[in-house]
């Protein structure tokens, strides 16, 4: 008896090593776009009234978790049994992306004057209580959305690290990248939100610091607002051209040419490539509500 539990004990020890292993491989290949996860929900983030920051943030990161809840299963399920569906699905989600990338431009300069899910809250003061509610779900709603395309595509990198591993590890690793990303992105997203706070608290204290935050906390903003909206595009941009071979061909031969700057030209070219499919695909969208406005009455 004792001997067999001693067995059990090296057996558990010997996965848990494997998992990590494992974990640490696919964290490391999936940083890049727990990076743009950060950019963009931090961007969604902003904008809200400062009591409500942290509330949106929570809802969002509670969104987040309940979809790697669904895709982990799933991602499994269908890499055993249809591994041909993955690359379609994700370039789906990469045309949502970018559909979603080139709607929030268009708002932003052809309808600067409405108020849509991408208005900063705090600008926008005649606003009723309604109002601004309905922005705030819509935030959450378009962030959780946003959130669902990249844990997919994180949680889809990450088991192709980790493919020849048994099921039991896969599973294990898969569940423990999920909750680490949710815990790392809405962890830096909640202290982000809440520099400017910490700097008017160490401002009032009298810290040399507080003023620091205070001046870097709305350029930071500005920055990932940026970052967000490109990361769209590049993620967006990337899963189309990794799924469109013929596209993907000639997107690498104009960046080889470029030399030591073929990577940074390359995420160029995939920006380029979400924008341009984003943009075709919002004119027919546009189109199609407008024959279905003109056939009601």
């Amino acid at each position: 008896m004792p001997s067999s539990l001693l067995a059990l004990l090296d057996d558990i020890s010997s996965m848990m090593d494997d998992v990590a292993v494992l974990s640490k491989v696919a964290a490391r290949k999936t940083s890049g776009v727990m990076g743009d996860d950060l950019a963009l929900n931090a961007e969604q983030a902003s904008g809200v009234r400062v009591e409500r920051e942290l509330p949106v943030v929570w809802a969002v990161a509670k969104g987040s978790f309940w979809n790697k809840v669904i895709l982990v299963p799933v991602a499994l399920l269908i890499s055993a049994f249809a591994p041909w569906a993955v690359m379609p699905l994700m370039m789906i989600g990469g045309l949502f992306l970018c559909f979603e990338g080139v709607e929030k431009l268009a708002h932003k300069f052809l309808h600067a004057d409405e108020p849509t899910v991408h208005s900063p809250v705090l600008t926008q003061p005649e606003l009723t209580e309604a109002q601004l509610v309905a922005i705030e779900q819509g935030k959450i709603k378009g962030a959780i959305r946003t959130d669902f395309v990249l844990s997919a595509e994180i949680i889809v990198i990450a088991l192709g690290t980790m493919s020849a591993a048994p099921l039991s590890q896969q599973v294990v690793s898969l569940s423990l990248i999920s909750l680490a990303a949710v815990v790392f992105v809405y962890g830096l997203v909640a202290g982000i939100v809440k520099i400017d706070d910490a700097g008017l608290a160490l401002h009032r204290r009298g810290s040399a610091l507080g003023a620091v935050l205070l001046k870097a906390a709305p350029l930071l903003m500005k920055t990932l607002s940026v970052l967000g909206t490109a990361a769209m595009f590049t993620v967006g941009g990337g899963i189309i051209a990794h799924g469109w071979h013929a596209a993907d061909v000639v997107l690498q031969a104009w960046a080889a040419s470029t030399g030591p700057v073929a990577p940074v030209t390359k995420t160029v070219l995939d920006a380029l490539l979400g924008v341009v499919s984003g943009g075709v695909l919002v004119v027919l969208y546009s189109l199609v509500q407008k024959v279905r406005g003109k056939g009601t009455p």
